[in-house]
């Protein structure tokens, strides 16, 4: 009888071609957003200890949910905010937007983003999708790009069954990079390496809301110990690295601890892991493999060598070197992030938002929140990008913009007036019990812009201190209305506390 024919007989060759540009490209900024909710996994566990006891195995630490007005486009705005801040928003190449689960089957889901943004309208506006290492390859493609400035954003909403091990594992994040040239460069791509192979560890039938997961020895003996070896040794072999020239390390899309075993097998050194956001944050998706170059970009000194590797139907590897320390800016980054937290231990919450559990919320959620296209189409810089008019008349500013000035008067003297980053405060609040929200009770207050524009807006992420009339206030791209009818959801801007910063 013939031995059977190995699956793929095929040996791996690494690419030997690699072209050193003079005019060096790199990552010029950096940006983050975790949701501020963090959902104590104890309490998950808790919830499914009558059906599921063996879950208490995995109730360590917490994983960040989003709440029910977020998802990955207003994740991603949020990002890419942070990224942006202090630069110019009309310069930008293209904006390449990564995820696996992005709310809209038919939408590109980029020009939402890139609109909320304020980016240029010239700005050519891509989605990645349909693998979780695409986040990583969006971001190799942003940087070998020959010229321009490009930013990359990857954010995920992971969904996952009631009761499944992966609903303990799974978390919510984005993470977003500015790629350029020149002086702001601060770490350049050395290289990058792909194995692409059809091995499936998991995958999610469209129309699906969660994923279909393979047994986890088999996932980490014959696809991780095998195939992302043979990546990262491909691309520091045709780099001329040694293991010991690696300073920092970070691997996604594989079990908890797999990327020790992989660092261990590679002959890289313990202390060269990078922290893999599981325990506090939980697997992100699209976005991990981003968010943890951010964490080796917060740490990093001059001449360190970052490798991170991706593994989905394959590998994805990419070496960054650091040239510069990071600039001190005030951007949150992802230890602000982090750090920006609330303890949330209701596991209904969790399902609410999720839409996993359908409540009655009475006569008063019974409203048709159908959306005027048209009308989000001529003020979508007012809806999408927060932009007043400031008179330059008498210099007042006001939202929305009208025709006349509401302090002097004059017409058509309205120019165009950001708000989304005006410093803000309370000048009034209430909460509302009555009114329906799916996060009740319903927060709306009056927000007092400096600069004088005032704004009834509601208000979100407030956390144990509570609200007091003068607590400053940040602006935060939301879910205004979900209209369940059509499947849209109708964006705009929210409060928050600058605690929740």
């Amino acid at each position: 009888m013939a031995a059977a024919t190995p699956a793929h007989p095929q040996k791996f060759q690494p690419r030997r071609t690699f072209v050193r540009s003079e005019n060096i490209r790199g990552i010029t900024s950096i940006g983050a957003y975790i949701p501020r909710r963090r959902l104590q996994r104890a309490a998950i566990a808790a919830a499914h200890a009558w059906a599921f006891p063996a879950l208490k195995s995995q109730a360590k630490g917490e994983r960040a949910i989003c709440a029910w007005d977020e998802d990955v486009v207003t994740m991603a705005v949020e990002a890419g905010r942070d990224c942006l801040r202090g630069l110019s928003r009309t310069s930008w190449q293209a904006l390449n937007l990564a995820s696996t689960s992005a709310p809209f089957a038919d939408l590109n889901h980029a020009a939402l983003v890139a609109a909320a943004l304020r980016l240029n309208l010239n700005v050519a506006a891509m989605d990645f999708a349909s693998s979780t290492r695409v986040g990583l390859s969006a971001l190799i493609e942003a940087c070998r790009a020959r010229e321009g400035e490009q930013l990359v954003i990857a954010a995920d909403k992971r969904g996952a069954k009631p009761g499944s091990v992966q609903e303990m594992q799974y978390g919510c994040g984005a993470a977003a990079l500015a790629c350029g040239s020149g002086e702001a460069v601060f770490a350049r791509l050395l290289g990058a390496e792909s194995l692409t192979v059809p091995f499936f560890d998991h995958f999610r039938a469209s129309g699906q809301s969660a994923d279909y997961h393979w047994e986890e020895r088999w996932v980490r003996d014959e696809g991780l110990a095998k195939l992302v070896p043979q990546a990262v040794s491909a691309l520091l072999e045709r780099l001329a690295l040694t293991p010991d020239r690696i300073t920092w390390f970070g691997l996604s899309g594989g079990p908890a601890r797999s990327d020790a075993a992989i660092a261990k097998a590679l002959k890289i050194a313990p202390q060269s892991l990078l922290p893999d956001l599981q325990a506090g944050v939980g697997d992100t998706g699209t976005a991990h493999s981003l968010l943890q170059l951010l964490a080796a970009l917060e740490r990093a000194q001059p001449g360190d060598i970052i490798v991170i590797a991706a593994f989905a139907q394959g590998c994805e590897v990419a070496a960054f070197e650091m040239i510069k320390p990071l600039p001190a800016s005030a951007r949150r980054g992802l230890a602000g992030s982090l750090a920006d937290r609330v303890e949330e231990s209701a596991y209904l919450r969790l399902l609410a938002n999720e839409g996993q559990l359908e409540l009655d919320w009475g006569m008063r959620a019974e409203v048709d929140q159908k959306t005027a296209l048209t009308q989000l189409y001529r003020a979508s810089d007012q809806i999408l990008g927060l932009v007043g008019g400031r008179c330059s008349s008498c210099g007042a500013v006001q939202f929305p913009r009208l025709p006349n000035c509401v302090n002097c008067a004059a017409s058509d003297t309205q120019q165009p007036y950001a708000l989304d980053e005006v410093p803000a405060r309370i000048a009034t609040h209430t909460a509302d019990w009555l009114q329906y929200s799916p996060a009740p009770p319903l927060l709306m207050g009056l927000v007092q812009f400096d600069g004088g524009a005032r704004l009834l807006m509601e208000i979100v992420d407030v956390g144990a201190d509570g609200l007091e009339v003068g607590t400053p206030l940040s602006m935060r791209f939301r879910i205004k209305e979900r209209d369940r009818q059509r499947g849209w959801n109708r964006y705009f801007w929210k409060a928050s506390p600058m605690s929740a910063v």
